[in-house]
């Protein structure tokens, strides 16, 4: 009764149910998500358009976009049972600290080294958990390629180009991947109880980095990008990028239809070097003013500031997560209830704590895609008042036409899943904005 609350504390982790509660939430979560994909799987069996959609949509689009999602449908619901299965039998059957022993032979096999070599030992379990995961999911992205892709006519790669980026990107993954995981390591080792604050600058530089050489030096060995050539489009994006004083350095176009069929446009860059890219399957099917309008919308974000909104949110919860992370790393009754009898190791206890961490995760997906539904909301406004309304408007429709996109959702489902409103609802926005919405016009 005269315990403190830190030996209170202490205690209650040291006989904390770990893994029948890691179990517990993942079926929770599974019971919850199935509930939301029957409500939604209901909607797609409807075979009237909607009322709000019946002048934008043909009977015989809605079909193929209700079928399109249908088999989308049926297959996350395979794929999520069969990956609950897969999971809890890994869980209860302590598959990792099975692959963390033999990661420890191969490591003793290959150079001699014992268990001290702690960070060695990681990055051989990482590479082969890497291998035996790819091997799994394979038939699934094989399965969602050249079946449900290729049935609805998005998917134009070929299977020596599907193995050619799935080798290549596990390559890539590795040289990155590595040094990433022997460098976080390290840090963990070194930083001491505040490890947390330079594990979290570590991750800030390196994602720093990454942002500026993915787009420069590792998409090129996936996509050609080049200049839009001289000509109506190029002078209007030019004239819109002045008017709002966009920085724009070069203007890209990325074959997209190299692979798939379905669209985008996004622009990257620090600071007054900024670059736009647009996919060359976004050109096939908008006219200019439509291609403007949905780059208009995109630099709504930047004129916003919501990508360094998103930015600042997403690196205040990484802190969060590294400083609990602190508060379990040293937890010898979680690695002993996950089969891990003789050993704590820092990889180890980071992926064990994901595990009990994916619930806080969950609710705060939640909010950052409701957050982000607003912001979709404000940089359409931001298109609106530059003079985009109407082809922004078809644009978002023959978007959602080509790439046989959701018609008629769940409310609830989209609450949950989507970061972007419904066609309907931002439709709404864009043609009749509510009073008090106005964004300021910039000339």
């Amino acid at each position: 009764m005269h315990q403190s609350f830190g030996t209170l504390l202490d205690y209650n982790k040291d006989t904390f149910p770990y893994k029948e509660f890691v179990l517990g939430v993942m079926s929770a979560v599974f019971l919850w998500e199935e509930y939301l994909r029957f409500r939604y799987y209901k909607k797609l069996c409807a075979t009237q358009v909607p009322v709000a959609l019946r002048e934008h949509v043909s009977q015989e689009t809605f079909d193929k976009a209700q079928a399109y999602g249908r088999d989308k449908a049926r297959f996350g619901l395979v794929e999520t049972v069969f990956s609950l299965v897969q999971n809890a039998l890994s869980i209860v059957y302590d598959f990792l600290p099975w692959l963390w022993n033999v990661s420890g032979d191969v490591m003793f096999r290959l150079a001699g080294y014992n268990s001290e070599y702690e960070i060695t030992q990681s990055i051989i379990f990482f590479v082969l958990l890497t291998v035996i995961s790819t091997i799994i999911s394979l038939p699934f992205s094989l399965y969602q390629t050249f079946v449900i892709e290729e049935r609805h006519g998005f998917n134009k790669q070929t299977l020596k180009l599907f193995i050619s980026d799935t080798i290549k990107g596990h390559l890539i993954g590795g040289v990155i991947g590595m040094p990433f995981l022997a460098g976080f390591l390290k840090v963990i080792k070194l930083g001491g109880e505040n490890f947390y604050l330079y594990v979290w600058l570590f991750m800030v530089v390196f994602q720093l980095i990454m942002v500026s050489i993915f787009p420069t030096f590792i998409q090129p060995l996936f996509n050609k990008f080049d200049p839009l050539p001289e000509g109506e489009l190029r002078t209007m994006i030019e004239a819109l990028a002045s008017r709002i004083s966009f920085p724009l350095t070069k203007l890209f176009v990325i074959d997209g239809s190299k692979r798939s069929g379905h669209s985008n446009a996004y622009f990257y860059g620090f600071f007054k070097n900024k670059r736009i890219v647009l996919y060359d399957t976004l050109l096939e099917h908008s006219n200019n003013d439509e291609v403007c309008a949905t780059l208009a919308h995109e630099l709504g974000h930047w004129a916003c500031n919501h990508t360094i909104q998103m930015l600042v949110f997403a690196q205040v919860q990484l802190f969060a997560v590294f400083y609990l992370f602190s508060q379990f790393v040293n937890n010898k009754a979680m690695y002993t209830a996950f089969g891990f009898m003789d050993s704590t190791p820092t990889l180890i206890g980071f992926l064990l704590f994901q595990f009990l961490y994916s619930p806080v995760e969950s609710v705060l997906q939640f909010f950052v895609n409701m957050n982000s539904r607003r912001n979709e909301f404000q940089a359409d406004a931001y298109a609106r008042e530059l003079g985009y309304a109407a082809p922004l408007a078809s644009g978002l429709v023959k978007l959602q036409l080509k790439n046989l996109g959701s018609m008629n959702p769940d409310w609830l489902h989209s609450m949950y899943y989507r970061s972007h409103p419904d066609l309907v609802e931002r439709l709404d926005a864009i043609l009749t904005p509510a009073r008090g919405s106005k964004v300021e016009k910039v000339e």
